[in-house]
């Protein structure tokens, strides 16, 4: 008797064909907004209109308005700002190094994930320029600009200036990266649309024509702008590391940041990609496109990374412990025990603990299971970036000047408000733009769908 191996598992299940890829995509652009769309962008713009409120609030009265102190002077404000950006690293990760790598399973999910760098590092953006104060007045003196009222220029000197490169640089690559990726697509419901529509779709296409040169060309652009990006990857958090590491604080003068932070953006990263996939997967009925294969993949780098950033938590404590200096003894003594125990017991439990679940195939295959614990990882990657802020800074060398950091409700209105922008810029995107690139799913059909894989098999079988 012949035995016959498996085949593996297809990337597009529902035996599709280049017709029903098209319909199946485009339809969600074309159809009227259903009514859970319109459910979930009213509960977005609730939350943008209240947190709007505390962001006017802080900027007509100032910083004051936050819970900071003379002690805690970064808080709510720098944790939201890492956590943010974090937030957008899987974007670049899928985009440009899967790319490159050519991983297949990357073209379901890499167009979601672009949007959704994108509007995260928007939200990044929008905490440094606020604490400011009275940004109107000066939020350029930030740029690498000639200062046109005296000789002074930027501290090329300060980790915060290399927040404004690579924020920026960041920000561009991605944009670029996400929208050429869209013509094509662009083109396909230009093709399809009647009226005024046609005429938008028709700009935003740029007269995309197909042809065989303009296709060589578009493929030549996309690998330029996956080796342009794919340093972003490891350089964009490592400068927000360095945020910490060239100060002499102790706590945050470490050289293993750049690797921690990395490591922890892709696994914050992810898990914000897992939890808007599956709400989009199950609102669009997109379950051929985004499978459970894609799902247990991502749920496995999530694993990896998470267990990573733990050994790098248990790093640091070996360190201050190996290190012999007191001050960085009591920094970690004081983040596990000292007041703020309860944010540090919640960050291992979510980012050390709950991710190990993963090794289990009947968790990482499971929805529910996945949509839980991708929410759970970004909690515990905040309280991270808590942890890391606020007990370094709440009690100082001397204990006459040690303080608590107690957040206000505008500490949590603006951030609030991120999340309200957030998200609606992304149901905005969700519904005027096809989700799911039309075009790499065309090219993977043949050789990862459900029907192409059963010939094989049959043929396989018959050979045998």
């Amino acid at each position: 008797m012949q035995v016959v191996s498996s085949v593996r598992e297809p990337l597009i299940t529902g035996k599709k064909t280049y017709h029903d890829v098209t319909h199946d995509i485009c339809v969600r652009v074309e159809q009227k907004p259903t009514k859970s769309w319109l459910m979930a962008m009213a509960v977005s713009l609730g939350a943008l209109l209240v947190g709007s409120y505390a962001l006017i609030i802080t900027l007509w009265d100032g910083i004051g308005m936050w819970g900071l102190n003379r002690t805690v002077g970064w808080a709510w404000d720098i944790t939201n700002f890492v956590w943010w950006v974090g937030i957008g690293h899987a974007g670049t990760l899928i985009s440009a190094i899967l790319l490159l790598f050519r991983q297949k399973w990357r073209m379901s999910i890499n167009r979601a994930a672009e949007a959704m760098t994108i509007f995260a590092v928007i939200c990044a953006a929008l905490f440094p320029v606020v604490h400011m104060g009275r940004p109107w007045l000066g939020f350029y003196w930030a740029l690498p600009l000639p200062n046109t009222f005296g000789s002074l220029w930027v501290n090329f000197n300060s980790p915060l200036l290399w927040d404004v490169f690579a924020i920026s640089t960041y920000f561009t690559v991605s944009l670029v990266f996400w929208y050429i990726g869209l013509i094509p697509d662009f083109a396909t419901i230009r093709d399809r649309a009647k009226g005024v529509s046609k005429i938008i779709y028709g700009a935003l296409s740029f007269g995309w024509d197909g042809a065989a040169k303009t296709w060589s060309r578009y493929e030549s652009v996309a690998l330029i702008l996956a080796g342009l990006a794919t340093p972003l990857v490891l350089s964009v958090h490592t400068i927000v590391s360095f945020d910490f590491a060239t100060s002499v604080i102790p706590g945050w003068h470490t050289t293993i940041f750049p690797p921690y932070f990395v490591a922890g953006a892709i696994f914050s990263g992810f898990a914000m990609v897992m939890t808007l996939m599956l709400i989009t997967r199950k609102v669009y009925k997109l379950e051929d496109y985004i499978t459970i294969k894609h799902i247990e993949l991502m749920n496995i780098i999530v694993m990896v990374t998470g267990s990573i950033v733990g050994v790098a938590y248990i790093t640091e404590l070996f360190m201050a412990w190996y290190s012999g200096v007191e001050y960085e003894q009591y920094a970690f003594l004081n983040r596990t025990s000292g007041p703020y125990w309860w944010a540090y017991a919640t960050m291992m439990t979510c980012n050390v603990i709950s991710p190990q679940l993963f090794w289990f195939k009947k968790i990482r295959t499971s929805i529910a299971a996945s949509f839980i614990l991708s929410i759970v990882v970004n909690i515990g990657m905040w309280f991270e970036r808590f942890v890391i802020i606020v007990t370094s800074l709440h009690r100082d060398y001397l204990p006459s000047s040690w303080a608590m950091f107690h957040p206000t409700l505008y500490d949590m209105g603006v951030y609030l408000f991120t999340f309200g922008f957030f998200f609606t810029a992304f149901f905005m995107f969700a519904k005027f733009f096809p989700v799911i690139n039309i075009a790499e799913i065309k090219s993977i059909l043949k050789s990862d769908s459900e029907k192409s894989t059963t010939a094989e098999a049959v043929i396989e079988n018959a050979n045998q």
